[in-house]
């Protein structure tokens, strides 16, 4: 499909789900030399990055673990700027290496709250890795270590991407129309 619609908005695809795999395995690939002879946490995002996590686990050569926490920002396709913890971190993570796993990181106001919370829990080091990576609407200071696609500030969904719960199945990512 080229083109498909959810309520009300018409999305025209915008990446191939073969590049999109290129570009999961790179950042695999950076990840494992970085973390050589390490034991990192894999910290997953629900739900829209557990699609980015299993793609990128394929391509992970290390001996790690993987945990998850649901937290939310969005409704529709704006960002409420007020994060929602939905399903805690339960693990100890102390003098641990983490690897947050973000299916998208645009204004890094998730990230920021997922860092300082990491940080109290007394972590050795916070990473993060995205799928999708919106540099121009990027407000945060902190590095986006493994961003496997820099894409414009436009909405998008597929691969894990939603919009409203529509969408994340979508093999491709698509690009709203403007």
């Amino acid at each position: 499909m080229e083109e498909i619609s959810y309520e009300g908005l018409t999305f025209k695809k915008y990446i191939i789900e073969s590049d999109v795999e290129k570009y999961i395995r790179k950042t695999a690939e950076k990840i494992n030399a970085d973390y050589q002879g390490e034991q990192p946490v894999f910290l997953v995002i629900l739900n829209g990055a557990i699609f980015f996590a299993v793609d990128l686990m394929r391509h992970i050569r290390l001996d790690a673990s993987l945990t998850c926490i649901k937290v939310s920002s969005y409704q529709g396709t704006e960002s409420t700027c007020e994060i929602k913890s939905i399903m805690g971190l339960n693990e100890d993570l102390e003098n641990k290496r983490v690897i947050i796993i973000e299916d998208i990181v645009d204004t890094g106001l998730t990230y920021r709250y997922l860092h300082d919370l990491l940080k109290e829990k007394k972590v050795k080091d916070v990473r993060i890795a995205t799928m999708t990576f919106k540099k121009e609407a990027y407000q945060e200071d902190l590095e986006v270590h493994y961003p496997a696609l820099v894409i414009p500030n436009k909405f998008v969904i597929g691969k894990g991407l939603d919009y409203n719960g529509h969408g994340r199945h979508l093999k491709d990512i698509y690009q709203v129309n403007s």
